[in-house]
């Protein structure tokens, strides 16, 4: 696997050995930018780990509607992948990619085998359960707690930190992702944009404030 050295840049710390086997067993994948690659419903038959890219979780509701959980970055994996795939149950939630990706899928087969045979595995697994735990409690208190404009700045500087500056999205996603309507978020967009925080153009936005 060529891809071997981000597997070992990004998630360092795993024995050599093991290393070995996701050479030999894991599967890459290189995904555009806007690919649906889970779907609620959909057969899990591997675990996903992120080596280049973010990637979008969402909760979708019987109609349709989506509801933002949280992102995936290089170094981290999508927990309810693992958490379906130990099971061995459908996936309960949708992903897409924000940008291009190159993610690694680990077969059901070695799940179980690993988890118990590296004990960097078994803490690597936990790990991510509880840091996918805390962002949702995040999420959780930020809709509790936070007002929409104090939401929204901490959206765009979250955006800023993954995509730079130029944040390629439009108003109707970032509503979709806050749980919001595009008025709303236009709206405060435009506050922004007289207060000098940003640039506005056709379906992206220049993040200019200090």
């Amino acid at each position: 696997m060529q891809e071997l050295n981000l597997v070992r840049q990004w998630f360092p710390g795993l024995e050599e050995e093991l290393y070995e086997e996701i050479d030999r067993h894991g599967e890459i994948r290189h995904i555009p930018a806007g690919t649906i690659m889970l779907r609620k419903g959909q057969p899990i038959r591997s675990a996903i780990l992120i080596l280049e890219g973010v990637v979008k979780i969402y909760q979708e509701d019987e109609e349709g509607d989506e509801f933002f959980m949280y992102d995936i970055e290089p170094g981290e994996a999508c927990s309810v992948s693992m958490l379906c795939t130990y099971r061995q149950e459908n996936s309960r939630v949708m992903a897409k990619t924000l940008t291009p990706a190159t993610v690694l899928n680990i077969p059901l087969q070695y799940m179980d085998e690993w988890l118990g045979k590296y004990k960097s595995w078994h803490h690597f697994v936990i790990k991510s359960w509880r840091d996918r735990y805390d962002e949702l409690l995040n999420t959780v208190n930020d809709i509790a707690f936070r007002n929409m404009d104090e939401r929204l700045v901490l959206y765009i500087e979250g955006q800023v930190k993954k995509m730079g500056r130029h944040i390629r999205l439009t108003h109707q996603e970032i509503a979709s992702d806050l749980n919001s309507s595009r008025e709303v978020i236009s709206r405060l967009m435009k506050k922004m944009e007289k207060n000098g925080w940003v640039i506005i153009h056709r379906n992206s936005f220049e993040w200019i404030r200090p």
